[in-house]
């Protein structure tokens, strides 16, 4: 028994190292961070390159970019390059671009345009440079034919106007037309000019009635092919004789009445005048206001806003001698108002009362 005791296996022995700490994973992962990330902080990159309105980065863009890299620039359409100024931009030590200047690329002119006869040409925007326009303008007595306002304005590569510069041409008016009873002055001239004038008159008719001329006489050239205004009417305007009943007729009196003619009118005494004392012989052949009547009535008013003022009812029997004086302010008070009954009326009004009925008691 003690020999199979001897034999017995003594428990392994583990070499006992430095002592592994809890926190030996995470130190790890530490490290591995560390590394992973510490290039692209250390580095000395530049990031993309930066654009501009007038120009951009040629080819292809980075992300980033190493100390020393260069990158070229080509002007936008439109835009042309200045040759004393470079066109490029390097990555510097403190991972800032080198400037470049705005005026790298210049805009594009387009031809400068020569104004047209009878014309003139204004530049909208002071110069003739992409983007900008010109706006032609004829001289008095002329219209535009074609475009008025011009672009500048990318063509492919260039620069080039919107369209073709217009013409100022003279305006003119063809003959005004002819209307019945009526003749013009200038008749059997084919075109007339800028502010030429006819001059219609009426012929004499062959009744006993004479023509009368309604609207324009002269009319202008103002446009082309555009008179003033419509041409005129010649006709026979006979208005009856004005007559009213109780009254008279003050001025105008003629053995016919044609266009135009004005007579005045009044009542005989004691009765009232409804219509207008004056009235014209229109166009129609007719009284323009109608010829007024003679009525023993006035006419009625104008209608006003109702007297909104309220009526105070005083105590019957006489007053006493010392309201009296009281009341008499009070009538003296509303006299004062008459127009609108407002709140300072009412106002009065209440304290008026008081006073009269303290003076009554």
């Amino acid at each position: 028994m003690a020999a199979s005791s001897a034999l017995r296996k003594a428990p392994p022995h583990h070499c006992q190292g430095p002592s592994a700490s809890p926190a030996s994973p995470w130190v790890l992962w530490i490290l591995l961070l560390t590394l992973v990330f510490l290039p692209s902080t250390s580095s000395n990159t530049c990031g993309e390159p930066p654009t501009f309105e007038n120009m951009s980065p040629a080819g292809d863009m980075k992300s980033s970019y190493n100390v020393g890299e260069r990158v070229e620039y080509e002007c936008n359409p439109g835009y042309s390059h200045r040759p004393s100024l470079p066109k490029f931009i390097t990555c510097q030590e403190n991972q800032q671009w080198s400037q470049i200047s705005n005026d790298t690329c210049y805009k594009k002119s387009c031809p400068r345009q020569a104004e047209p006869s009878n014309s003139r040409v204004n530049v909208v925007n002071g110069s003739y440079e992409y983007g900008s326009q010109i706006e032609y303008v004829c001289n008095v007595g002329y219209h535009l034919i074609g475009e008025r306002i011009l672009y500048c304005q990318l063509s492919n590569s260039d620069v080039q106007w919107s369209g073709s510069p217009p013409k100022c041409e003279k305006i003119t008016c063809a003959s005004p037309p002819q209307i019945p009873n009526a003749e013009y002055s200038g008749v059997g001239t084919d075109s007339f000019e800028y502010n030429a004038v006819v001059i219609y008159t009426c012929i004499p008719g062959s009744g006993p009635d004479e023509f009368s001329l309604i609207g324009e006489s002269e009319l202008y050239c103002i446009g082309p092919g555009k008179w003033s205004s419509d041409p005129p009417k010649c006709k026979v305007v006979k208005c009856p004789i004005p007559t009213v009943t109780n009254g008279r007729l003050v001025s105008g009196s003629a053995t016919k009445y044609g266009y135009n003619k004005t007579v005045q009118l009044e009542c005989n005494p004691g009765l009232y005048l409804h219509g207008s004392n004056l009235s014209t012989c229109g166009e129609n052949s007719t009284w323009q206001p109608p010829i007024p009547s003679c009525l023993k009535e006035p006419p009625s008013p104008t209608k006003s806003p109702p007297n909104l003022r309220p009526s105070v009812s005083m105590p019957s029997g006489p007053a006493p001698s010392s309201a009296r004086p009281l009341i008499s302010r009070i009538f003296q008070y509303t006299s004062l108002f008459e127009g609108p009954f407002d709140l300072r009326d009412i106002l009065g009004w209440i304290v008026a009362l008081i006073i009269t009925m303290l003076g009554l008691s």
